[in-house]
């Protein structure tokens, strides 16, 4: 008697809140957010720095360097006056810039583009 197959193992689910690249925690007073912006290996595949640039920090290209983390992701903390929109985007290795997958909202630039959007 032949043995019964064996089922292949089922790809891991990915939750919404495992898969979400903005994370925003209020503090006490009110008054700022802290929000973690992670951009995913797969939006970064190779990249050596990547930066987050956007309203909060007037568009500098330097200001706010992400951390790479070990599974190839990069992530950075900032505090956020809150009852704001802010658009931003990130720059990877200084050449290519790539919306956050899971923003708030998109706006177009006037670059032809769109920016993406945290509100606090």
């Amino acid at each position: 008697m032949k043995a019964p197959a064996k089922r292949p193992t089922p790809a891991k689910t990915i939750k919404p809140s495992e898969s979400k690249s903005l994370k925003k925690q209020y503090v006490k007073s009110g008054a700022i957010c802290k929000v973690t912006f992670r951009l995913p290996k797969e939006a970064a595949a190779d990249a050596k720095m990547v930066t987050i640039v956007g309203d909060f920090n007037n568009w500098d290209l330097t200001e706010n360097r992400m951390k790479k983390l070990k599974n190839g992701d990069f992530t950075l903390t900032l505090d956020l006056p809150c009852s704001r929109e802010y658009r931003f985007r990130y720059l990877i290795d200084t050449n290519k810039w790539e919306n956050d997958w899971f923003a708030d909202k998109y706006v177009p630039n006037d670059f032809g583009a769109d920016d993406s959007v945290v509100v606090v």
